[in-house]
C-alpha cells in the first residue's frame, strides 16, 4: 500500500486536504507500526519518491503563508493537514538518520521560520494552536538531535553572518551555537516556558522534551550557555505555577521530567533538597502498580539522576 498512497499524495497539491490528510496519517502510522525490518524498507520506500517529498515541501511551507484561525480553539483541515506534514517529515528525518537510507530529494526549510512558529516573534504572530504547535516541536528534536546533519534537510537561513555592532563574545557564542544565535536560543526557551503555563497535557509533553532535547544540543556545543538556560530563575516560578492544584503534583510526568532535566544539569537554584524529599515521600505513599506509564517512566528516570 505505501507504493500506491504515496505516489497518490505525490499527485496532490497542499489544497488537497481532504484526500491529503488521511493519507499522510497512513503514511506516518506505516513508519511507526511496523516491525523495525518492515521500518527500513518503508523509510527506503518514502524516501525514494521524489514527488512524494516535493509534496511535502509545499506542505510545510504552508505554515508561513496561513492566515490567523478566526476560531482558535477550531482545528481546520488545513491545520490538520501541517501537523501531519509536520510529523511525517519529522518522523522521516529520525528513520533516515537510523537507516542511514538514501536519500533522493532534500527538503529545504528557513530556520528562523520555523523558530518563528514557536518564538512568535513576527509582530503578526502565526497564532498556531497546539497540535501545529506540538508537530513542529517535534521536528525541532528531530533536528537538534542530529545536530542540524541530515542528509534528507537543507536548512536555510542560517547565522552566518555577525553585525558589526555586536560584541566580540557575543560573536564567538553564536558561532559555538551554529546554525542558532544566541538570541534565538532564548527566545525559544522563554516561549517553551510560556507554553508550559497553560497546562495542557499534549502541549507539555511536547514542551519538556523540546527542551531536553535543546539543552542536550547547547551542552554539546557551548557547555556555559546550557548550564545558563537550566538555571533560569523563572524556571523557579514555573515549577510553583505546575505545582498548584491537583493532588500528588510532583508525580506529573512533565514535572518529574523537569526536576530531572534540572538536576542533570546542576540547577541547585532550581530544584532544592526539599522539592526532592517531596518527590520521594509522594512515590513512597503512591502505589506504583497503578501509575500510568508516563509517570512509572518519569519517575525512573528521575530516581536514576538522583
Amino acid at each position: 500500500l505505501l507504493f500506491p498512497v504515496s505516489n497518490l499524495c505525490g499527485k496532490c497539491k497542499p489544497r488537497d486536504t481532504n484526500l491529503l490528510q488521511p493519507s499522510l496519517n497512513f503514511l506516518y502510522c506505516s513508519l511507526h507500526q511496523t516491525t523495525p525490518c518492515s521500518q527500513q524498507r518503508a523509510v527506503a520506500v518514502l524516501l525514494s519518491n521524489v514527488s512524494l517529498l516535493e509534496l511535502l515541501q509545499k506542505v510545510l511551507e504552508c505554515t508561513w503563508l496561513r492566515s490567523p484561525p478566526s476560531e482558535p480553539a477550531y482545528l481546520s483541515s488545513e491545520d490538520a493537514l501541517l501537523c501531519s506534514g509536520w510529523l511525517l517529515v519529522a518522523s522521516l528525518l529520525l528513520y533516515q538518520h537510523r537507516y542511514n537510507t538514501e536519500v533522493h530529494q532534500t527538503l529545504s526549510l528557513d530556520l528562523t521560520e520555523v523558530l518563528n512558529a514557536v518564538i512568535f516573534r513576527k509582530k503578526k504572530p502565526i497564532l498556531l494552536l497546539a497540535p501545529c504547535l506540538v508537530s513542529i516541536m517535534q521536528f525541532l528534536r528531530a533536528v537538534l538531535r542530529q545536530n542540524f546533519s541530515s542528509s534528507l534537510l537543507v536548512i536555510v537561513g542560517q547565522n552566518t553572518a555577525q553585525g558589526a555592532t555586536q560584541p566580540q563574545p557575543s560573536s564567538l557564542q553564536d558561532a559555538a551555537l551554529h546554525p542558532l544565535a544566541s538570541q534565538q536560543v532564548f527566545s525559544l526557551v522563554v516561549s517553551l516556558q510560556n507554553l508550559l503555563v497553560h497546562k495542557d497535557l499534549l502541549l507539555s509533553q511536547a514542551v519538556v522534551a523540546c527542551l531536553e532535547t535543546l539543552v542536550e544540543y547547547l551542552y554539546v556545543k557551548n557547555q556555559d550557555v546550557a548550564l545558563h538556560v537550566a538555571s533560569q530563575p523563572w524556571h523557579r516560578f514555573l515549577l510553583f505555577t505546575l505545582l498548584s492544584g491537583g493532588q500528588k503534583p510532583f508525580l506529573q510526568p512533565e514535572v518529574l521530567r523537569l526536576m530531572t532535566l534540572f538536576l542533570r544539569y546542576q540547577s541547585s537554584n532550581i530544584i532544592s533538597q526539599k522539592e526532592i524529599s517531596q518527590i520521594l515521600q509522594e512515590a513512597a505513599e503512591a502505589n506504583l502498580a497503578e501509575l500510568p506509564e508516563a509517570t512509572s517512566r518519569a519517575l525512573h528516570l528521575f530516581l536514576c539522576q538522583v
